[in-house]
């Protein structure tokens, strides 16, 4: 999917991407480099709420070790 940028250096988002992201008119999305030096759009929303740790809350379950917990904190495998 691509896009062209303007003389002003616009861009629309393609409505799949719009979409997928949950954004509409009035939406504000931040641009944030990425650990393999890709560029990814965030909603702001979703960026200023969400930590690395709020994505694994729910995840361990009772039982698991410390070290079961901790792999899955670093998203080991």
């Amino acid at each position: 999917m691509g896009a062209t940028v303007t003389s002003k250096g616009q861009v629309t988002i393609p409505k799949a991407v719009r979409d997928f992201l949950g954004i509409g008119p009035g939406s504000k999305v931040e641009f944030r480099r990425a650990g393999d030096g890709s560029v990814v759009v965030v909603p702001v929303d979703a960026a200023r709420h969400e930590s690395r740790f709020a994505r694994l809350r729910g995840q361990a379950g009772k039982g698991m070790t410390t070290d079961e917990v901790m792999a899955l904190t670093r998203g080991d495998d």
